[in-house]
């Protein structure tokens, strides 16, 4: 069986985005496909799940003349709740919430869609068509990607790589002949990694198409063929070998980036901050029924330190991260400082107008209908991409600024939902930035980036957190993205600091 593109042009709603695309998947292949940021990675393999219509030339496969999107299934980068958990979305959406975890659904009701309507008050006035999934494929996959032990937990309460693999396992429980996965390896820990290259070698002997968005570092030795992609079109096709080179990760000669200086009468005064410890946990524990996902943790983060948060994935790094950028109700249950002030001296929105923060999360839930301009202009208010106030002419001048940095200026009258995951993750970043604050969070920043573009990410990080007056907290699975100016590490497992 096959598929194939024949001098294929794809449309996304005004903008040429696929052109003169010449190629053919077959059974028993694997895929990866790789190119830098913008180059129509994602497009293409929704394109390949009939989510988006070839405008000029030919698509033609012979999955017995069905509709693709009945025989292809596709893992989108963001594991979109909104869309494919149709019915439980509000409760991800209050995934620091325990009363929300306390009724959400768990994992077995959802990866066997046994899921009741929003609201549904009596739980007896529902009844549930029987699953169509046995109790035997159900543990045989759940082994498979390691997710056996989660299947009795609230899925709200799971971490991002949990979650992943949770949506891959929904996703092959449909047994579908094309799986499609859009950066399948972004918020994986080290062994999370090691189950998903186990899991695609187990499909492959299989024979699943399986054809997926990666980058040159990690494409697995089950692939079979690689497609490179740069502006639209296909820049090279070839069989996977492990010398190969692509021109994504060129070496990128060091240099020094000079930022224009922001604005300090529209932005926080680093100098006039006075305070001696930007967080002072003392003891923070959070529950979720039975769970205890974070375990007396205490962390002190001086003014001016630069730290990495690190863990394997559940390990309770963004519940963490929750209570200091005050989004956890449990926040009120427990004793610390931030910025030298007691847990519920300062308000919700002066704790969040010190902080510049990114995060998967914030990135999933994000307004797609706002220009990139105003986007990055939010995080003066601390919006989410509305607002209602009027920049002043140095705000106007510093959006521009920033957007300069992350290399976005060319992106400034576009649409969000019109840029690539990649483009959308460096203007969230830009937004983190905009109003200089004291205090930066992020939260896996360069999941989706290209190789050069994390260089140049981690090299305006380093820039910018030269002063001595800047406090970093940056979160990754991969070494080789934490900037140079990270001098402190804080080890987090199974929700205690080890």
């Amino acid at each position: 069986m096959f598929i194939s593109l024949q001098n294929a042009f794809v449309r996304r709603y005004d903008t040429v985005v696929l052109s003169e695309l010449e190629v053919t998947f077959k059974t028993g292949e694997q895929w990866a496909i790789i190119g830098p940021n913008g180059s129509g990675k994602s497009s293409l393999i929704e394109v390949l799940a009939g989510k988006w219509p070839v405008w000029r030339g030919k698509i033609t496969h012979d999955y017995g003349g069905v509709l693709l999107s009945k025989v292809a299934e596709l893992v989108p980068s963001d594991y979109s709740f909104n869309r494919i958990v149709k019915s439980a979305a509000q409760y991800y959406q209050q995934r620091f919430h325990s009363y929300e975890a306390a009724i959400a659904p768990s994992v077995r009701e959802v990866l066997t869609n046994q899921l009741k309507p929003v609201g549904t008050v009596d739980e007896q006035s529902v009844v549930l068509a029987p699953s169509e999934i046995s109790e035997l494929e159900l543990l045989r996959l759940t082994e498979l990607l390691s997710i056996n032990h989660l299947l009795e937990r609230p899925f709200v309460t799971l971490s991002n790589g949990e979650t992943r693999r949770m949506m891959l396992c929904r996703s092959l429980l449909k047994m579908p002949k094309i799986l499609l996965l859009d950066n399948p390896f972004a918020g994986l820990d080290v062994h999370s990694r090691d189950v998903l290259r186990s899991a695609l070698q187990q499909l492959k002997e299989a024979g699943v198409l399986v054809i997926f968005v990666t980058s040159t570092s990690e494409i697995p030795e089950s692939v079979t063929h690689i497609l490179e992609l740069d502006h639209g079109k296909i820049k090279s096709q070839k069989l996977h070998n492990q010398n190969h080179e692509s021109s994504e990760k060129q070496e990128i000669k060091a240099t020094e980036i000079k930022l224009p200086q922001l604005h300090s009468s529209t932005t926080l005064n680093l100098q006039s901050l006075a305070f001696e410890y930007a967080v002072n946990l003392r003891n923070i524990n959070v529950t979720y029924g039975s769970q205890k996902v974070l375990d007396n943790v205490n962390w002190k983060v001086k003014k001016g330190e630069k730290w990495a948060l690190v863990g394997p994935n559940g390990s309770g790094k963004s519940t963490l991260l929750s209570i200091l950028t005050a989004d956890n109700p449990q926040r009120f249950a427990n004793d610390y400082d931030l910025f030298d002030q007691k847990r519920g001296g300062p308000s919700m929105w002066d704790v969040k107008s010190k902080i510049g923060h990114v995060s998967p999360e914030l990135h999933l839930y994000f307004p797609q209908e706002t220009t990139v301009f105003k986007t990055i202009a939010s995080g003066f208010f601390d919006a989410t991409g509305i607002y209602f106030r009027k920049l002043t002419e140095q705000q106007i001048q510093q959006t521009h600024l920033v957007a300069e940095w992350l290399q976005v200026a060319d992106l400034l009258e576009k649409l969000f939902k019109n840029l690539s995951k990649g483009q959308q993750r460096l203007v969230l970043l830009a937004r983190a930035l905009v109003k200089n604050p004291p205090l930066l969070i992020l939260d896996e920043p360069c999941q989706g980036l290209d190789f050069a573009t994390v260089e140049h990410f981690k090299t305006v990080v380093d820039t910018i957190c030269a002063s001595s007056e800047r406090t970093l907290i940056y979160v990754s699975h991969y070494p080789h993205e934490i900037p140079s100016c990270v001098t402190h590490t804080l080890r987090l497992a199974e929700g205690k600091v080890v």
